[in-house]
């Protein structure tokens, strides 16, 4: 079905807010996209079938759609695949990540829960995954990982939080945070980072926050996701520079509740993110569903201090963002936003025959990046499909959704 309008603008949706957010946010975005693409919010994308005739709509009357959706019961299956180009985060190495987080057990120590969320959730950064989701209202979701001999739950239900890893017969139970908002809405789980999404509606806002003057968004036709239709609204960069190619999101003509979230890099290739429900209901749960009570002989681990990652470079002290870094500025506008800040010691990432860094990690390091030189001396730039960072070898960073080219330059033009 041929698109339903010319392209058009809609800045007055929302600009991207780049500013001065976690330095997470652009030097560790594995890690928030494994988080964020394990949670409810993330509700996603599927291949479709069939072109329903739907009535004609503007980019803008579906976005307000979007943005009047109250949607807050549904369960359903949802596929996610995670192509970022970047080694598997499943097993030993998501686990070495957590424990790197600090999460702790009982006892103080340093071994963690194989249940931990810090840990399973960053395993969906990379493949095909297969969940469970289910949601009734803002104090009761549950998300599965469901594996060939093995389950995963993550349990939301008021204040507590369960997670259970069958194949370790392992339970990390953790407390929500604080009070209900002026929203209604508790705050996330402590030991989750507060930028990720935990609705269909937060995603889709996220999402939107992109739209500015440099942005085309248009709606593309419809399509029929989980057997319900869908219009298909695209969000494009107008910029060139940008890894990002478009955003395909697949709004129930109902609801108005994003069924499909695609992310296709500038590069082409697969998509960066696709997943989405296979299967979708909007009726309300069963109140079991939500209930949870660690099986006979399972190892519970108390989470409830563990608020941050909290990495062997900070001594265990939480991370503050913005309040640790030194001088965070932001280079440019719309998708080419580059992130400038400069790490603590003013040196940048060890090289090899160092022997600063394990040798594992080291061969890591040197397997993602790509070393690179100019005016502003010499670095290494390193490289997911839709993230890159160059660090220079005096400590300074580069960073967002653009290529190693307009890193590059941006580091020569602050020279």
């Amino acid at each position: 079905m041929a698109p339903y309008e010319p392209e058009q603008n809609t800045s007055e949706t929302g600009e991207l807010r780049v500013g001065r957010r976690k330095a997470a946010r652009y030097v560790v975005p594995v890690a928030v996209a494994g988080v964020a693409a394990a949670t409810i919010g993330l509700v996603p994308a599927l291949a479709t079938s069939g072109d329903p005739k739907l009535p004609d709509v503007t980019a803008q009357e579906l976005i307000e759609k979007i943005a009047a959706s109250d949607t807050e019961q549904l369960s359903g299956t949802v596929k996610i695949s995670t192509d970022l180009g970047l080694p598997s985060f499943g097993g030993d190495m998501a686990g070495g990540l957590a424990q790197g987080g600090g999460s702790g057990g009982d006892d103080g120590g340093d071994e963690g829960s194989a249940a931990d969320p810090q840990a399973k959730l960053m395993e969906l950064a990379t493949g095909t995954h297969t969940l469970r989701v289910a949601a009734d209202g803002p104090d009761k979701q549950k998300l599965s990982v469901l594996d060939d001999a093995a389950e995963y739950s993550l349990i939301h239900n008021g204040d507590d939080v369960w997670a259970y890893d069958s194949k370790s017969n392992e339970v990390h139970h953790s407390k929500s945070a604080g009070k209900a908002g002026d929203s209604g809405k508790k705050d996330a789980p402590e030991n989750l980072p507060e930028d990720v999404p935990s609705t269909p509606k937060e995603l889709a806002d996220e999402a939107l926050k992109a739209v500015d003057d440099t942005t085309s968004v248009k709606v593309d036709g419809t399509a029929q996701v989980a057997g319900r239709d869908a219009y298909r609204l695209v969000i494009k960069p107008k910029q060139s520079g940008s890894t990002v190619g478009q955003i395909t999101v697949a709004v129930d003509a109902k609801t108005g509740t994003p069924l499909k979230f695609t992310l296709s890099p500038s590069g082409g290739g697969s998509a960066v993110v696709d997943a989405g429900f296979t299967k979708v209901d909007f009726a309300k749960p069963e109140a079991s569903t939500f209930d949870f009570t660690p099986p006979k002989g399972a190892k519970v681990t108390e989470g409830d201090d563990a608020k941050e990652f909290k990495g062997e470079a900070s001594k265990g002290k939480e991370f503050k963002g913005g309040e640790d870094l030194n001088g965070l500025n932001v280079i440019g506008k719309g998708w080419n936003s580059i992130a400038e800040l400069e790490l603590p010691g003013g040196q940048g990432i060890p090289t090899g025959g160092s022997g600063d860094v394990p040798p594992d990690a080291q061969q890591l390091l040197d397997s993602l990046g790509d070393k690179v030189s100019g005016d502003f001396g010499s670095g290494t730039v390193f490289k997911t499909r839709l993230i890159n960072a160059l660090i220079t070898e005096d400590g300074k960073v580069y960073a967002g959704a653009v290529t190693k080219d307009a890193l590059v330059k941006a580091a020569n033009a602050a020279s």
